[in-house]
């Protein structure tokens, strides 16, 4: 009969979380800075989207309802893609709600109720502030010459621009039928 229970064995403390890249020490310190901002932004901005969803009411709620979750399905795909190239490049990301709260430029809306006009109107400003930061950390990321996170930079504009317009398509209907 063999014994299946190995003995623990006493191991040095992990490496550091160091990667390899062909990027500079203060390139992946700037870029991480940037799109950990991104990061946190795009946290609070998938919440705040969450929260409007949940709590959208009125004549146009199916409408709304979806595209909201629509939207937020949209950002919560991209944080992870953001996190994993701060690790790839070097960097370390933020670790928590607390981490994030220090960092978030998206603004959060606590209030108990929201009319689906302001909601609309709001996450398309906070999508305008997104694609900003955005094209901010895409022209640090072409200073460092790092394309990859200036590619997948590209994309994620692209999106919060389909995600403006949306929002604002929206908006104009729920002005037109006085809501």
């Amino acid at each position: 009969m063999s014994n299946k229970v190995r003995k623990l064995e006493t191991r040095a403390a992990p490496a550091r979380l160091d990667t390899p890249t062909d990027l500079a020490p203060d390139a992946v310190r700037e870029v991480s800075a940037a799109l950990n901002a991104l990061l946190a932004d795009t946290f609070a901005l998938y919440l705040k989207t969450k929260n409007f969803h949940w709590h959208v009411s009125g004549p146009h709620f199916r409408d709304y309802h979806l595209l909201l979750d629509e939207q937020a399905g949209q950002l919560e795909n991209s944080i992870d893609i953001l996190a994993e190239r701060v690790r790839r490049i070097g960097g370390t990301t933020i670790r928590s709600i607390g981490h994030i709260a220090k960092l978030q430029r998206i603004k959060d809306n606590d209030k108990s109720y929201v009319p689906a006009i302001d909601m609309l109107l709001e996450l398309m400003n906070d999508n305008k502030a997104q694609i900003q930061n955005m094209r901010k950390a895409h022209e640090l990321a072409d200073e460092h010459e790092d394309v990859a996170t200036a590619s997948f930079l590209e994309v994620f504009i692209d999106e919060a621009e389909k995600r403006c317009w949306f929002l604002f398509e929206a908006s104009r209907q729920a002005e037109r039928s006085g809501h």
